[in-house]
């Protein structure tokens, strides 16, 4: 979460490819290399769920977990 937060990408995007997770950038999605991927959640996504602000380490741990918690079900 912190990573997506403080990429400097252009749109950046978690992923998970290959059973690992990435911060890619939005326009990278549709290349060779990110085909296939799982696209978790976009840095904008995440900011209009919880704030622009989020500082909170324990806050960010919250919507890992979450997060994590979905990707599990969905076997990714």
């Amino acid at each position: 979460m912190r990573a997506l937060l403080d990429s400097d990408a252009d749109e950046p995007t978690l992923i998970v490819v290959s059973g690992a997770a990435e911060v890619v950038p939005a326009s990278a999605l549709g290349s060779d290399q990110y085909r296939g991927a799982l696209e978790v959640i976009s840095r904008a996504d995440l900011q209009a769920r919880v704030g622009s602000d989020v500082t909170s380490g324990h806050e960010l741990e919250e919507i890992a977990a979450r997060l994590d918690a979905a990707l599990t079900r969905l076997g990714a």
